[in-house]
């Protein structure tokens, strides 16, 4: 193959619209995210992915299956651990089972603010979905994206 080969230009151009598409409708969640509940997209993906946790067997998350999960580094996720930490919005505490590890968990001040965010994120959503929809070219990623069905 090479850099012209048609196969490669389709893919490379499947990527930019995936990638565009991804762009604008972040953007769109972050505005409102910001502008209702002063969070942003990666503090909202955060509080989500910890709010799901339990105390049961495997329900406590590591810090690197937090950063895999909010499509971050773990240094990155653990200096937003640590800024929502300081607004009162997660908690950190020892494992009782093993004293090494830490665990974190989302405040009932940040399950508040969760459950307050939540339409307003997928309000958000709903909104740039419908916009990207009326361009053509992301129009077939808008469909396959409101086609999936992530199992629970």
């Amino acid at each position: 193959m090479t850099a012209t080969d048609p196969a490669l230009t389709a893919l490379s151009q499947g990527w930019c619209a995936l990638s565009l598409l991804h762009g604008k409708i972040e953007a769109h969640i972050e505005r409102a995210l910001q502008a209702e509940h002063d969070l942003s997209v990666r503090e909202y993906s955060l509080l989500d992915v910890l709010s799901r946790q339990h105390d049961g067997e495997g329900g406590h998350l590591q810090m690197k299956q937090v950063a895999d999960a909010v499509v971050l580094s773990q240094s990155a996720t653990t200096r937003l651990v640590t800024r929502l930490e300081d607004r009162g919005l997660l908690l950190r505490y020892l494992c009782p089972t093993d004293r090494r590890g830490i665990y974190t968990n989302v405040s009932e001040a940040g399950l508040e603010l969760l459950r307050a965010a939540r339409p307003t994120n997928e309000k958000a959503l709903r909104e740039a979905l419908d916009t990207a929809a009326e361009n053509p070219e992301l129009t077939p990623l808008v469909r396959a994206v409101e086609a999936l069905r992530v199992p629970a």
